[in-house]
């Protein structure tokens, strides 16, 4: 049978998609589908009539549609852009739906109500290239609607694009005095991503048999979406990995052409009722293995294999994108950066613990404050790096703990729904004792991110205030499972965890694990020991524990604990006393 004859024709095709699309649907994923589907409804198919296109292919996030003209094509870009902008308005930062948009003039192929080829593909290439909020055309649009539409054009310079032949000259479109968006150079995997950016590619089928093809896929497919439910990562879509299927490619070249910090690659082996499953985490520039773990289960099991994978990616790679950002942050303290590096330079510091960096990151979350007053999160870290200034001397708790209040209620009323503004606020209530007041909190964050470490250990924490020690020991070790690096700065958690269940030489060894203690936990560690026995060690922990802070008393430091029974706080008392620390 001879081939059938392409249909082909000229066509201006414009591609969208929403920016963040995987951080919006991770925070509120009922609400965010329903606002896609407003703004298609309301915004897009009114101005499709309009303007005289159709959509001739969707995707959760985005769509490609035809027009008659490249005219057509510009105004009605330029029209949703200004009405999404208006409508979003009202949004708090992290929740605006914000679209990018490329728009292409060439030769299609036409297969019943699809279109393929150069022309779509290099519309689809100008919307990844186009920065948020923005609208980008090829040259041959440029020369179309010049003169014809009261427009302002940037020259973007030529740019290669993967799989288009020629370097295309790129411009970027705006109505008359609007102000143009942030430039934004092609993603480079070297450089610092605002949040930790991976792509996972198909895991390869080692079974040897066809049909189990099908099998690795859906591991890979299933990966895609846990991850893809951590607000704090940028993770690459199903589609654009499984283009590279079955293809050889150097990880850095992966990570150039996505843009990505990190890549996962692993393989699946099934044979019978068993399954190998093995993954690693490289870092796209150094190809250096971050992480790599080989699971043999049973085929029962697979579910669990999938979520510790993704739990255990989106983990390393957050506290490897900090870490990283902590040796930028000693090469070149930063002075000129956005909101979000504000806060994220203010934690590293944090996390150092130092009057000095203390100093400092509070310096910097009143930065990111002044870039962008309606940041919940630089508000909510304001509160931990004051919290943390009183706790370790570093300043007074009676001026500290007002403001520090005032900024984790202003987070929380600036977003209702930011993860670090309902976590740091569960904390405030813990330190005063009002426990159900940090449960609801405490709740909601973990609602929002259930994987977060810092929250599963939170929970931990919660409970055994609660008087439900047995249940709290469960989540900090499933904390410590979550993120081994930070698993020791969580020692006095299960130490206390522990003492609450009268494990208290498991207990005495959690906190001597604490890496440079504070007298606080110091005194715990006392406790402990001489609740075990350790008469001797009780005592050099307790001279310490008065050389630090000669005004100690067992019965003020156990009042201050927020347990809910007595007989929790009364054994805390008890061990203090039994190390010689004075009543």
């Amino acid at each position: 049978m001879p081939d059938e004859k392409l249909t082909r024709r000229l066509a201006a095709i414009l591609a969208a998609d929403v920016v963040g699309y995987s951080r919006l649907m991770g925070v509120d994923e009922a609400g965010t589908h329903a606002r896609l589907k407003a703004l298609r409804a309301e915004l897009v198919d009114p101005a499709l009539a309009q303007f005289g296109g159709r959509v001739f292919k969707t995707t959760g996030d985005g769509f490609l549609a035809e027009f008659a003209s490249a005219v057509d094509a510009v105004a009605f870009a330029l029209a949703i852009r200004s009405a999404l902008l208006a409508r979003e308005s009202r949004e708090p930062a992290g929740r605006r739906i914000e679209l990018r948009m490329g728009v292409n003039l060439g030769d299609v192929i036409v297969e019943g109500t699809d279109m393929f080829g150069d022309g779509v593909n290099l519309a689809a290439r100008l919307e990844t290239f186009a920065a948020p909020c923005q609208i980008c055309v090829s040259q041959d649009v440029q020369r179309q609607v010049r003169g014809k539409v009261e427009v302002v054009f940037e020259d973007l310079g030529e740019q290669s694009f993967k799989n288009i032949a020629e370097p295309v000259r790129v411009f970027a479109v705006r109505a008359p005095g609007e102000a143009a968006p942030a430039r934004r150079e092609r993603p480079r995997a070297e450089a610092a991503p605002e949040r930790p950016s991976i792509a996972v590619m198909p895991f390869e089928n080692m079974s040897g048999e066809a049909e189990q093809e099908f099998f690795a896929d859906g591991i890979t497919e299933d990966i895609i979406t846990e991850l893809s439910r951590f607000p704090g990562l940028f993770v690459i879509g199903r589609n654009s990995t499984f283009a590279y299927k079955g293809r050889r490619v150097k990880v850095q070249e992966l990570g150039r052409e996505f843009g990505v910090a990190y890549v996962v690659e692993g393989s699946v082996r099934k044979s019978g009722q068993r399954v190998r499953v093995t993954a690693q985490l490289i870092d796209a520039a150094t190809e250096a293995h971050v992480w790599a773990e080989r699971y043999d289960r049973e085929l029962a099991d697979i579910f669990d294999i999938q979520d510790e994978i993704a739990r255990t990616v989106a983990a390393t790679a957050q506290a490897r994108l900090e870490a990283t950002y902590g040796e930028r942050v000693i090469r070149k303290p930063p002075e000129n950066m956005a909101a979000y590096e504000y806060v994220l330079a203010a934690k590293v510091l944090h996390h150092r613990g130092t009057a000095v960096d203390n100093a400092e990151a509070q310096r910097l979350v009143e930065k990111a404050i002044e870039a962008d007053p309606a940041f919940a999160q630089a508000y909510a870290w304001k509160c931990c790096v004051l919290g943390q200034a009183w706790q370790r001397g570093f300043g007074d708790f009676k001026t500290l703990y007002p403001i520090a209040q005032a900024a984790v209620r202003k987070a929380f009323a600036l977003d209702p729904n930011d993860i670090e503004a309902n976590r740091v606020l569960c904390e405030a209530y813990m330190a005063e004792h009002r426990l159900e007041d940090a449960r609801r909190h405490h709740d909601r964050a973990l609602a929002l991110n259930p994987n977060d470490p810092r929250i599963v250990a939170q929970r931990g924490e919660l409970l055994t205030w609660l008087g439900r020690a047995e249940e709290g020991l469960d989540w900090i070790r499933n904390a410590m499972r979550l993120d081994p690096y930070g698993a020791v700065t969580r020692g006095h958690l299960l130490g206390r965890v522990l003492y609450a269940l009268g494990r208290f030489r498991e207990a005495a060894a959690a906190y001597a694990d604490v890496p440079e203690p504070r007298w606080s936990q110091r005194a715990e560690l006392a406790a402990s020991l001489a609740q075990a026995g350790e008469a001797d060690a009780a005592r050099a922990q307790a001279a310490d524990v008065l050389r630090q802070n000669p005004a100690f008393s067992a019965s003020a430091y156990a009042a201050s604990l927020a347990f809910a029974r007595e007989d929790d706080r009364a054994r805390v008392r008890e061990g203090l006393e039994k190390a010689g620390l004075p009543g």
